[in-house]
């Protein structure tokens, strides 16, 4: 048990609510995650080419965790990401973005 009487398998999971977008200038892949009244220290992100998971609890009982896929493959070991008043932003560059092919729509 922790302190307060609740352990960590007892804590309440809660998907953090995430926004995908690219930059078409940069080729990086931008998320935004929505984790209100964490401490930015207790973070853990751990990215993948093609997916990631992020975990930090809040409180005593609540704990965001959360594993996605990503549309496009990144480079992990060039993502950034910070934490501001309650979002995580997180930037990965998109791996071979400037190799893409134009479809004419008939």
């Amino acid at each position: 048990m922790e302190e307060g009487g609740v352990s960590m398998d007892e804590k309440i999971k809660v998907m953090p609510c995430a926004c995908f977008s690219h930059d078409d200038q940069g080729g990086r892949l931008k998320i935004d995650m929505e984790m209100p009244g964490v401490d930015k220290k207790n973070i853990s992100l751990d990215m993948r080419k093609d997916s990631f998971c992020v975990s930090a609890p809040r409180g005593q009982d609540t704990e965001y965790s959360g594993c996605f896929k990503l549309a496009h493959e990144v480079v992990p070991e060039e993502t950034e990401a910070q934490y501001e008043s309650g979002l995580l932003k997180i930037f990965a560059p998109i791996r071979d973005w400037d190799h893409r092919v134009n479809v004419t729509i008939r």
